[in-house]
Protein backbone atom coordinates (compact mmCIF):
# COMPACT_ATOMS: atom_id res chain seq x y z
CA UNK A 1 0.00 0.00 0.00
CA UNK A 2 1.19 3.33 -0.81
CA UNK A 3 2.29 5.46 1.88
CA UNK A 4 -0.56 8.08 0.36
CA UNK A 5 -3.42 5.39 0.75
CA UNK A 6 -1.62 4.43 4.12
CA UNK A 7 -2.63 8.51 5.27
CA UNK A 8 -5.51 8.56 3.70
CA UNK A 9 -6.67 5.62 5.00
CA UNK A 10 -5.82 6.52 8.85
CA UNK A 11 -7.27 10.10 8.32
CA UNK A 12 -10.49 8.20 7.32
CA UNK A 13 -10.32 6.06 10.39
CA UNK A 14 -9.48 8.78 12.42
CA UNK A 15 -12.28 10.54 11.06
CA UNK A 16 -14.71 8.00 11.92
CA UNK A 17 -13.42 7.54 15.51
CA UNK A 18 -13.59 11.46 16.26
CA UNK A 19 -17.73 11.32 14.50
CA UNK A 20 -18.54 8.37 16.75
CA UNK A 21 -16.86 10.29 20.28
CA UNK A 22 -19.01 13.49 19.23
CA UNK A 23 -21.93 11.17 18.32
CA UNK A 24 -21.87 9.42 21.85
CA UNK A 25 -21.33 12.83 23.73
CA UNK A 26 -24.38 13.94 21.58
CA UNK A 27 -25.91 11.25 22.46
CA UNK A 28 -25.04 11.51 25.96
CA UNK A 29 -26.23 15.12 26.71
CA UNK A 30 -29.12 14.54 24.81
CA UNK A 31 -29.97 11.41 27.14
CA UNK A 32 -29.03 13.41 29.98
CA UNK A 33 -31.21 16.65 28.50
CA UNK A 34 -34.33 14.28 27.85
CA UNK A 35 -33.94 12.99 31.00
CA UNK A 36 -34.18 15.81 33.06
CA UNK A 37 -37.43 16.51 31.37
CA UNK A 38 -38.91 13.10 33.48
CA UNK A 39 -38.23 14.23 36.62
CA UNK A 40 -41.25 15.30 38.05
CA UNK A 41 -42.97 15.95 41.85
CA UNK A 42 -46.27 15.25 41.93
CA UNK A 43 -48.54 16.82 44.92
CA UNK A 44 -51.65 17.20 46.04
CA UNK A 45 -53.70 20.85 46.73
CA UNK A 46 -56.57 20.66 49.08
CA UNK A 47 -59.27 23.26 49.25
CA UNK A 48 -62.09 23.27 52.09
CA UNK A 49 -64.76 26.05 52.56
CA UNK A 50 -67.44 26.01 55.10
CA UNK A 51 -70.87 27.04 53.71
CA UNK A 52 -74.45 27.16 54.67
CA UNK A 53 -77.38 25.11 53.11
CA UNK A 54 -79.65 26.88 50.80
CA UNK A 55 -82.27 24.47 50.29
CA UNK A 56 -84.10 22.05 53.35
CA UNK A 57 -86.63 18.83 52.82
CA UNK A 58 -88.31 17.95 55.80
CA UNK A 59 -90.96 15.44 55.73
CA UNK A 60 -93.58 15.80 58.78
CA UNK A 61 -95.37 12.52 59.37
CA UNK A 62 -97.88 11.90 61.91
CA UNK A 63 -100.04 8.49 62.25
CA UNK A 64 -103.47 8.12 63.02
CA UNK A 65 -105.12 4.06 64.29
CA UNK A 66 -109.04 3.49 64.36
CA UNK A 67 -111.77 0.91 63.02
CA UNK A 68 -113.34 2.98 60.97
CA UNK A 69 -111.76 3.95 57.54
CA UNK A 70 -114.02 7.39 57.07
CA UNK A 71 -113.58 8.92 60.20
CA UNK A 72 -109.30 8.23 60.19
CA UNK A 73 -109.74 10.02 56.86
CA UNK A 74 -111.73 12.89 58.09
CA UNK A 75 -109.13 13.13 60.91
CA UNK A 76 -106.13 13.23 58.83
CA UNK A 77 -107.36 15.36 56.07
CA UNK A 78 -108.16 17.68 59.25
CA UNK A 79 -104.68 17.98 60.78
CA UNK A 80 -103.16 18.11 57.33
CA UNK A 81 -105.01 21.40 57.07
CA UNK A 82 -103.86 22.43 60.57
CA UNK A 83 -100.56 21.45 59.35
CA UNK A 84 -100.61 23.35 56.61
CA UNK A 85 -101.99 26.66 57.92
CA UNK A 86 -99.29 26.35 60.53
CA UNK A 87 -96.87 26.17 57.86
CA UNK A 88 -97.96 28.86 56.08
CA UNK A 89 -98.74 31.54 59.05
CA UNK A 90 -95.13 30.55 59.91
CA UNK A 91 -93.52 31.92 56.45
CA UNK A 92 -93.63 29.45 53.95
CA UNK A 93 -95.48 29.44 50.62
CA UNK A 94 -98.55 27.06 49.98
CA UNK A 95 -96.12 25.87 46.96
CA UNK A 96 -93.45 24.99 49.17
CA UNK A 97 -95.96 21.84 51.07
CA UNK A 98 -96.69 18.87 49.57
CA UNK A 99 -99.13 16.31 51.04
CA UNK A 100 -98.34 12.58 49.75
CA UNK A 101 -101.48 9.91 49.94
CA UNK A 102 -102.01 7.99 53.13
CA UNK A 103 -100.22 5.19 53.62
CA UNK A 104 -102.34 2.46 55.12
CA UNK A 105 -101.54 -0.67 57.34
CA UNK A 106 -104.69 -3.35 57.80
CA UNK A 107 -103.39 -5.03 60.75
CA UNK A 108 -106.12 -7.75 60.25
CA UNK A 109 -103.87 -8.49 56.75
CA UNK A 110 -100.62 -8.80 58.70
CA UNK A 111 -99.37 -12.57 58.77
CA UNK A 112 -96.82 -12.77 61.55
CA UNK A 113 -100.02 -10.67 64.05
CA UNK A 114 -99.37 -13.01 67.13
CA UNK A 115 -102.61 -11.59 68.45
CA UNK A 116 -105.84 -9.85 67.47
CA UNK A 117 -104.88 -6.32 67.04
CA UNK A 118 -106.76 -3.13 69.27
CA UNK A 119 -107.07 -1.27 66.15
CA UNK A 120 -107.53 -2.55 62.69
CA UNK A 121 -106.18 0.20 60.72
CA UNK A 122 -102.77 2.11 61.06
CA UNK A 123 -102.43 4.95 58.90
CA UNK A 124 -99.61 7.11 58.39
CA UNK A 125 -99.85 10.87 56.42
CA UNK A 126 -97.02 12.57 55.56
CA UNK A 127 -96.54 16.78 54.35
CA UNK A 128 -93.13 17.48 52.56
CA UNK A 129 -92.04 20.79 52.96
CA UNK A 130 -89.14 21.81 50.62
CA UNK A 131 -87.88 24.98 51.08
CA UNK A 132 -84.52 27.71 50.56
CA UNK A 133 -86.23 29.45 53.31
CA UNK A 134 -83.17 27.34 55.66
CA UNK A 135 -83.60 29.82 58.57
CA UNK A 136 -87.59 29.52 59.18
CA UNK A 137 -87.58 25.78 58.63
CA UNK A 138 -85.31 25.23 60.85
CA UNK A 139 -86.77 27.72 63.74
CA UNK A 140 -90.14 25.13 62.93
CA UNK A 141 -88.13 22.48 63.42
CA UNK A 142 -87.27 23.20 67.06
CA UNK A 143 -90.55 24.45 67.57
CA UNK A 144 -92.80 21.26 66.88
CA UNK A 145 -94.11 20.85 69.68
CA UNK A 146 -96.56 24.09 69.09
CA UNK A 147 -98.81 21.46 66.92
CA UNK A 148 -98.70 19.53 69.83
CA UNK A 149 -101.29 22.21 71.76
CA UNK A 150 -103.25 22.02 68.35
CA UNK A 151 -103.56 18.21 68.78
CA UNK A 152 -100.64 16.59 66.30
CA UNK A 153 -97.96 14.79 67.71
CA UNK A 154 -95.30 14.52 64.39
CA UNK A 155 -93.81 10.87 64.42
CA UNK A 156 -90.35 10.96 64.86
CA UNK A 157 -87.53 9.16 64.48
CA UNK A 158 -88.44 7.06 61.26
CA UNK A 159 -85.77 6.65 59.14
CA UNK A 160 -88.09 6.97 56.04
CA UNK A 161 -88.71 10.66 57.22
CA UNK A 162 -85.36 12.18 57.79
CA UNK A 163 -84.50 16.10 57.56
CA UNK A 164 -81.88 16.40 54.42
CA UNK A 165 -80.11 20.21 54.19
CA UNK A 166 -78.89 20.83 51.12
CA UNK A 167 -75.94 23.03 49.02
CA UNK A 168 -76.85 23.54 45.36
CA UNK A 169 -74.66 26.23 44.59
CA UNK A 170 -71.01 24.79 43.95
CA UNK A 171 -71.00 26.57 40.40
CA UNK A 172 -70.53 29.62 42.61
CA UNK A 173 -67.84 28.61 44.42
CA UNK A 174 -65.81 25.82 42.17
CA UNK A 175 -63.21 28.27 40.47
CA UNK A 176 -62.10 29.85 43.25
CA UNK A 177 -61.87 26.38 45.23
CA UNK A 178 -59.85 25.17 42.07
CA UNK A 179 -57.82 28.00 42.41
CA UNK A 180 -56.90 28.02 45.93
CA UNK A 181 -56.20 23.84 45.48
CA UNK A 182 -54.03 24.93 42.38
CA UNK A 183 -52.08 27.35 44.44
CA UNK A 184 -51.78 24.97 47.74
CA UNK A 185 -50.55 22.50 45.26
CA UNK A 186 -47.69 24.66 44.06
CA UNK A 187 -46.36 25.53 47.38
CA UNK A 188 -45.64 21.78 48.29
CA UNK A 189 -44.06 21.62 44.81
CA UNK A 190 -42.03 24.80 45.94
CA UNK A 191 -41.17 22.87 49.06
CA UNK A 192 -40.19 20.00 47.58
CA UNK A 193 -37.59 21.40 44.78
CA UNK A 194 -36.21 23.66 47.14
CA UNK A 195 -35.56 20.27 49.85
CA UNK A 196 -34.08 18.74 46.82
CA UNK A 197 -31.89 21.30 45.65
CA UNK A 198 -33.95 21.94 41.97
CA UNK A 199 -35.89 24.19 40.70
CA UNK A 200 -39.82 23.93 39.56
CA UNK A 201 -40.64 23.54 35.86
CA UNK A 202 -43.77 24.23 34.18
CA UNK A 203 -47.04 21.65 35.09
CA UNK A 204 -46.92 18.82 33.30
CA UNK A 205 -50.36 17.49 34.55
CA UNK A 206 -53.38 18.42 36.03
CA UNK A 207 -56.29 16.26 37.47
CA UNK A 208 -59.19 18.32 39.65
CA UNK A 209 -60.19 16.02 42.06
CA UNK A 210 -64.40 14.89 42.52
CA UNK A 211 -65.92 17.99 45.00
CA UNK A 212 -67.44 16.75 48.45
CA UNK A 213 -70.04 18.29 50.53
CA UNK A 214 -70.76 16.78 53.88
CA UNK A 215 -71.69 17.81 57.57
CA UNK A 216 -69.85 19.93 59.31
CA UNK A 217 -71.08 17.59 62.67
CA UNK A 218 -73.77 15.61 63.68
CA UNK A 219 -75.69 18.51 65.67
CA UNK A 220 -75.20 21.26 62.57
CA UNK A 221 -76.66 19.30 59.76
CA UNK A 222 -77.05 22.74 58.14
CA UNK A 223 -74.04 23.68 58.32
CA UNK A 224 -71.49 22.37 55.22
CA UNK A 225 -67.84 21.19 54.50
CA UNK A 226 -67.12 21.61 50.63
CA UNK A 227 -63.88 19.69 49.96
CA UNK A 228 -61.69 19.21 46.70
CA UNK A 229 -58.10 18.02 46.51
CA UNK A 230 -56.39 18.25 42.83
CA UNK A 231 -53.02 16.35 42.31
CA UNK A 232 -50.81 18.11 40.24
CA UNK A 233 -47.39 17.45 38.17
CA UNK A 234 -44.85 19.29 37.91
CA UNK A 235 -41.26 18.93 35.64
CA UNK A 236 -38.10 19.62 37.89
CA UNK A 237 -35.08 21.27 36.74
CA UNK A 238 -31.35 21.65 38.14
Amino acid sequence: MESRDIKSHILTVAAIIIGAAMLSYALFSSVKYFKSYDRVVSVKGLAEVEVTANRVIWPLSFKEIGNDLASLYSSINAKNKIIKDYLVASGLEESEISVSAPQIIDMSAERYQSQPATYRYNITSVLTVTSEKVDIVRGLISSQSDLLQKGIALSTGDYQYVTQFLYTKLNDIKPAMIEEATRNARASAEKFAKDSDSKLGKIKSASQGQFSISDRDANSPHVKVVRVVSTVEYLLRD
